[in-house]
């Protein structure tokens, strides 16, 4: 009877197997273990990264142990170094205190020593250092007026003031604009300093007649130098590049030095910018009268000859050299109060008269070069205002001199100009890229 049970249960396995819908049951019961097999496929002490690692072991030097606090300074010895902006109303007095000096005797040394007077004409925005001790006595204390470092300083038991030049850190800057309504305006909103600015106007002037040829939209683009002191920006260098469309004519200038400390302005093919001679001895001014063989005289009260250019400023405004050359006399003349007269290349002389004064060491024999200060505007001799009056003589004779053809400058050397074409070089190229920005527009 059991072998033949085993019979029947054998037949019904074997019918049970070749059965379809059998085998289609044990394939999806059997798949979730094929796939863990699957995922296993790469046996687990197998090592696939074959990257080498190599240990590196490295001395480090730990800091020195604290002092004992036998060797710890007296808090006498201890300096401390405070700095404070100046804000606008601020006194020294207050000054001081947020400084924390505590200090009579300084104080009534910055009180009564002429030399430490800046120290009351605080301009808001610069800072105030000082280096006390402990209880607040002053050891220094140092004010960054421009470019000038005034400082006071303990010496034993007394007090010494000192002025020097400051060490100044310097950047170059680059700034793009388009003139809306003056240049000013537009240096202004792009923070460009006004000295910038104004030797913008210099060094275009014998182009660019900027009390009467700017136009709206005149572009212009200027590389120039920054001076910092502690990362404080304390005032503008010299402009190193600086291009002005003006009424669809470009102009471009390049700072270039012959020799160390010998430097002046070129156009990129290496011509000297500077004319022989300015149109004007003045920056920014206004013509009165002008250049006539029959004016009516408003103090004679007659009609004359007028040869030469009034040019209105303020009283105290700077007179400049219009070029190089020597003064041939500087003193008073009839109806031309103080008169300065300037030698040219021989052939050339120029003439400015009415000066309120003459610059320090004026006098016959002197030599001068173009944009020197040679006096200020003033009102003496024959005149109804403050002006200066401009001649410009030929051989003696008297040329209208806002239209005279002026002669130019020398060439430069060819040597001299091989050494400028690569050193102008990199500013030329930066020149470009600003010129393929777009620049700011102001109204």
């Amino acid at each position: 009877m059991p072998q033949a049970q085993q019979r029947i249960v054998a037949q019904f396995l074997g019918r049970l197997l070749r059965s379809t819908a059998f085998r289609r049951t044990a394939l999806v019961l059997l798949l979730p273990f094929a796939g863990v097999v699957t995922s296993f496929g790469i046996a687990p002490d197998t090592v696939t990264d074959t990257v080498v690692r190599t240990p590196v072991v490295e001395q480090v030097v730990l800091p020195q142990a604290l002092p004992d606090a036998a060797e710890k300074p007296s808090a006498e010895a201890l300096i401390y170094w405070r700095e404070e902006l100046i804000r606008r109303g601020d006194t020294l007095a207050g000054m001081l205190a947020r400084l924390r000096v505590n200090d009579a005797d300084a104080l009534a040394f910055i009180n009564s020593a002429p030399e430490a007077r800046a120290f009351y004409q605080l301009t808001a925005g610069r800072t105030l250092r000082a280096a006390t001790r402990a209880d607040g006595t002053l050891l220094t204390l140092q004010y960054l007026n421009g470019d000038r470092l005034l400082a006071v300083t303990r010496d034993g038991d007394h007090y010494i003031a000192a002025e020097n030049s400051a060490a100044l850190d310097t950047r170059v800057v680059n700034a793009a604009g388009v003139i809306r309504s003056s240049l000013f305006a537009a240096t202004d909103a792009l923070d460009v300093p006004d000295a910038i600015a104004m030797q913008l106007v210099d060094l275009f002037s014998t182009e660019i007649d900027f009390r009467k040829d700017l136009r709206q939209d005149d572009r212009f683009t200027v590389i120039y130098e920054e001076l910092l002191e502690r990362g404080e920006r304390v005032g503008a260098g010299r402009v190193l590049s600086a291009e002005f469309v003006n009424q669809g004519r470009k102009h471009n200038v390049v700072w270039f030095e012959i020799t160390p400390g010998q430097g002046a302005y070129y156009t990129p093919d290496g011509r000297d910018i500077r004319k022989s001679f300015l149109r004007s001895p003045l920056e920014f001014s206004r013509v009165s009268s002008g250049f006539t063989m029959a004016r009516y005289h408003p103090v004679l009260h007659r009609m004359t000859a007028h040869k030469g250019v009034d040019f209105v400023a303020p009283i105290g405004t700077n007179i400049k050299a219009t070029a190089d050359g020597t003064v041939e006399f500087a003193g008073v003349q009839s109806g031309y109060g103080n008169v300065v007269i300037l030698r040219h290349q021989n052939k050339y002389t120029t003439l400015y008269a009415h000066m309120a004064r003459f610059a320090g060491g004026i006098s016959p024999g002197m030599r001068v070069q173009q944009g020197d200060i040679i006096g200020t505007v003033g009102m003496t001799g024959m005149t109804t205002g403050p002006h200066v009056h401009y001649e410009f003589r030929i051989d003696g004779v008297h040329h209208d001199p806002l239209s005279v053809a002026m002669p130019t400058a020398s060439p430069m050397p060819p040597a001299v100009k091989q050494r400028f074409l690569l050193a102008s070089a990199p500013l030329a190229r930066t020149m470009e890229l600003l010129r393929d920005t777009r620049p700011a527009t102001f109204e």
